[in-house]
């Protein structure tokens, strides 16, 4: 049978969309390596990974099948899965988080990540906007920084008072330790990297256009008080590590080795097991000999640009 000219039984037409597959990859990596005439001096300056090219991307490809099957361990047996991400400005949460959803399906996989509070929420319990989003049964929840902000950013910008800082201590572990009760399997990574190499990811937003929109003013701000947030952070590790729900470091200066040991370490985090699947067969189209398939305006079609 073909479509268009391809045959379905040709191998190269099953290679073109492996290829297709390993491509959503390359273009997330080709963007950490497109940079501005500006920033030529200080790239320069940036170490290499120590993972090369090959390994990295057969790795990567191997672990994110896992992520498939993990992902339907979690659907079949109705767990409830929360990782929380924390960490300093640009240590590389999100290239991690991008790695683990990009081949699960979004409706199972979700990622959370929360704006500043509303007036209405700041009035609120201070965990009510983050139990909604909490995980139900077969379903996967990433925080993209979760309630440890409190602990963070605001406590060290004065967005919180002491008193309100020293209830969140008080409060948070025994709420992890709810959560853990009920049934949430809860993983928690923080995301460290090196003063300089924060400064040179920093410089990369700011000479970059299609990275700008990541830097914020606390961005900025963090690196002015970067000795403020390495005391809170040791603080918060110290205070908040517990049995139920332990902290795990990403060292994060090498963004190859920082995506797979973190996805490594999560999944063996969980018991999961490949899930029998029933053989899917396609069936055969219907063909109606007296059908006729309209022909379209044209101006209905995107112009064929490319």
């Amino acid at each position: 049978m073909t479509d268009k000219g391809r045959d379905f039984g040709d191998h190269s037409w099953i290679q073109a969309e492996l290829q297709d597959s390993f491509d959503e990859e390359l273009e997330m990596e080709l963007d950490d390596h497109r940079i501005s005439r500006e920033l030529r001096q200080i790239a320069s300056l940036k170490h290499k990974s120590t993972v090369d090219r090959r390994t990295y991307f057969h790795e990567l490809l191997r672990l994110q099948a896992e992520l498939v099957k993990l992902q339907d361990w979690v659907v079949h047996n109705k767990v409830k899965l929360l990782v929380v991400f924390e960490g300093r400005d640009a240590a590389g949460k999100g290239g991690v988080i991008k790695r683990v959803t990009q081949r699960l399906n979004p409706r199972v996989c979700k990622v959370v990540a929360l704006p500043a509070p509303s007036e209405r929420e700041k009035h609120q319990w201070y965990f009510q906007r983050y139990v909604s989003n909490l995980p139900t049964a077969g379903e996967i929840v990433l925080f993209d920084r979760s309630w440890y902000n409190r602990a963070g950013v605001e406590r060290v910008m004065g967005f919180a008072t002491p008193e309100q800082v020293e209830e969140f201590f008080n409060d948070v572990t025994e709420f992890e330790r709810m959560l853990v009760r009920s049934g949430i399997r809860l993983v928690k990574y923080w995301f460290s990297i090196t003063d300089q190499e924060q400064q040179l990811r920093f410089m990369m937003r700011i000479h970059d256009p299609i990275k700008q929109w990541k830097l914020s003013p606390m961005d900025l701000q963090s690196r002015i008080r970067w000795e403020d947030y390495t005391k809170v952070k040791e603080e918060m590790l110290e205070r908040t590590n517990i049995p139920e729900a332990p902290w795990s470091i990403v060292e994060g200066n090498d963004k190859k080795r920082a995506r797979l040991n973190c996805i490594h370490h999560l999944l063996q985090q969980l018991p999961y097991e490949e899930v029998p699947h029933e053989t899917v067969h396609l069936p055969d189209r219907v063909f109606n000999p007296e059908y006729e398939r309209k022909v379209l305006p044209q101006e209905l079609y995107v112009p064929d640009i490319y």
